[in-house]
């Protein structure tokens, strides 16, 4: 499909769709960083900064969610709602998620299941995006930059995506971030799984 589903209602159901799907971005996040097989370039970026700050991983994603916010909100891009609640719930949620035990029992499993655990997160990173995007009340962060930028240099949307991802992971990988053939799988599989959830939550009820 060529376009974001919209979710059916008012504003109360569109926050409670946008709180579920960072709800729901943050726990993908934390099972890709689980699985210790690699992670997508904005959190190789993340956990780089957090191995050298005092910030914990999920206080890492909120200072360059704000520090992209504050960018892209400087070259002209509209900020909404959803982008100040993506750029500042999806780590307080992280941090949240990683006080539990039992989630940091799941980095010593067999690979087998570090395996289904990373596939698992790029999915749910889908099924996320699909509720987030859907809520219809702005742009995070980064999509945010990315739209602006490519508006501002007359660059292809996909170019001007390509080159933040890639500054992203090299200097988190400079900054000792977690690159593996997680990092790869999700460069492959993220698209299609956006793309998928977008178009189930278009063909269920809770779509306009």
């Amino acid at each position: 499909m060529r376009s974001a589903p919209s979710v059916r209602g008012g504003l109360a159901a569109r926050t409670v769709s946008l709180l579920l799907g960072l709800g729901l971005f943050a726990l993908a996040i934390v099972l890709i960083l689980e699985s210790r097989l690699g992670l997508s370039p904005w959190d190789v970026l993340n956990q780089g900064i957090a191995r050298h700050t005092p910030l914990s991983f999920g206080e890492a994603n909120i200072a360059v969610g704000l520090t992209v916010l504050l960018l892209a909100w400087a070259l002209g891009a509209r900020i909404g709602l959803g982008t100040i609640a993506n750029a500042v719930l999806v780590g307080a949620f992280i941090d949240q998620i990683l006080r539990s035990d039992a989630v940091h029992r799941l980095a010593g499993t067999p690979l087998a299941t570090r395996v289904a655990l990373d596939l698992g997160g790029i999915a749910l990173i889908g099924v996320a995006t699909a509720f987030y995007i859907g809520a219809q009340l702005g742009a995070g962060p980064r999509d945010s930059l990315m739209l602006v930028a490519s508006e501002r240099g007359r660059r292809r949307i996909g170019l001007v995506r390509t080159a933040l991802e890639g500054c992203a992971l090299v200097v988190g990988f400079v900054l000792g971030g977690t690159v593996g053939l997680g990092t790869l799988a999700f460069a492959l599989l993220v698209g299609p799984s956006v793309e998928a959830s977008f178009f189930l939550l278009a063909e269920s009820p809770l779509a306009r």
